[in-house]
Parts: structure tokens; C-alpha cells; sequence
């Protein structure tokens, strides 16, 4: 398991450009509430908060939370940022709370059914995530922490999808397949999929 406090503390990972997949799934969003899931050192809350969204912040690193907490003190941004393990089993997402939630490089399944209840309808999801790769000149990663071919567009086969992508990434310091998705909450809710 990787020392993620350790990475940030070497300035891995603390980049502040903002995914162009995220910038271009609220390019004509009106702003409202966010959740930005795994969000390390911050540069999607900080892209969204400077756009007038607002903004919940999450990551189990104490260290990345600290430099966006330093961040978000300097701009005087409306973030809240909080250090939290999203795989606890005790992490929840309040039902029906957010206009948009945001995975990037983060996986964690368990995760999917409250990311789907969380989202109001009508509201957006938007990730990139890492998938199976059988290129043997990528880093070998942990399955678990892997995607499956298909299986981010099938957990949200019942959502309106406008973007799906899986292969190269479209980020440039991501050399992994990845699965990239827009999917839009439906507007009546008719049950939930687990």
C-alpha cells in the first residue's frame, strides 16, 4: 500500500491543473454543489471553487488535505476540505446532495452505489480511472485497484452517458489505461442499482 502522505510530502501528485475531461463536463454547468472524491492535493476543488461551485473535499491523506487547506487559506476559497478513509465501510455520502461528484484515479467499488445515490437528478458524475493494463512497459498495479474493460460504463448503463472513453489517457502524466466517464443521473428516480 502506498505511503500517500509520503508522495505529497516528495511533491508527487500536487499538481494544479485540472483534468481537461473536468473542464469540459462543467464547461456549461451552472455551479452548485460538489464533491470531490480521493482529491489529494486539490486541483479539481480549486478549479471548482474559483467557478463558483461549492466544494467538499476528500482524501485519506493528511499531508495532500494540509497543502490544499494552505491553498484554499490563501485564495479565501469556499472549500471544505476534511481527511477521511473512503474505505472504512463508515464513509457515506449524504443521498441526493450533489449537482456533480468527481472520481479521479481513484477506485474503490464499494464506493459506486453511494456515488449514485448521492448525485441529485440530473446531476453529473465524472471520473477517470485506472484500468487493467497488459502493457508490460506499466508500472504492474494491484488488480483490485484496477478496472475491468466495460465495467465503469456498466455500472452507469442506466444513466445518460455523454462521454465514455477507455484506453490512453487523455492526461498526459497518466501512462495507464483508463476508463473516463460523464454520466447524467436520471431525472426520475426509479430505483437504485447496486
Amino acid at each position: 500500500m502506498p505511503d500517500w502522505d509520503e508522495k505529497y510530502r516528495k511533491g508527487e501528485y500536487a499538481g494544479d491543473e485540472p483534468s481537461s475531461l473536468l473542464v469540459s463536463c462543467v464547461a456549461n454547468l451552472k455551479p452548485g454543489r460538489v464533491l470531490d472524491l480521493a482529491c489529494g492535493a486539490g486541483r479539481h476543488a480549486l478549479y471548482l471553487a474559483r467557478r463558483d461551485w461549492q466544494v467538499e473535499a476528500v482524501d485519506s491523506s493528511r499531508v495532500a488535505i494540509e497543502m490544499l487547506v494552505s491553498k484554499i487559506a490563501a485564495e479565501k476559497l469556499p472549500i471544505q476540505a476534511r481527511v477521511d478513509d473512503l474505505e472504512s465501510g463508515l464513509y457515506t455520502i449524504e443521498e441526493q446532495s450533489y449537482d456533480l461528484i468527481c472520481d479521479f484515479y481513484y477506485l474503490h467499488r464499494p464506493l459506486f452505489p453511494l456515488i449514485r445515490r448521492g448525485i441529485l437528478p440530473g446531476g453529473r458524475f465524472v471520473a477517470a480511472i485506472h484500468m487493467v493494463d497488459p502493457d508490460p512497459m506499466v508500472r504492474p498495479m494491484n488488480p483490485e485497484f484496477l478496472l475491468e474493460a466495460g465495467e465503469l460504463q456498466n455500472i452507469f448503463d442506466d444513466w445518460e452517458i455523454l462521454q465514455y472513453h477507455e484506453g490512453r489517457p487523455i492526461d498526459p502524466a497518466h501512462q495507464r489505461r483508463t476508463a473516463e466517464l460523464v454520466a447524467v443521473a436520471p431525472r426520475q428516480i426509479s430505483g437504485v442499482k447496486k
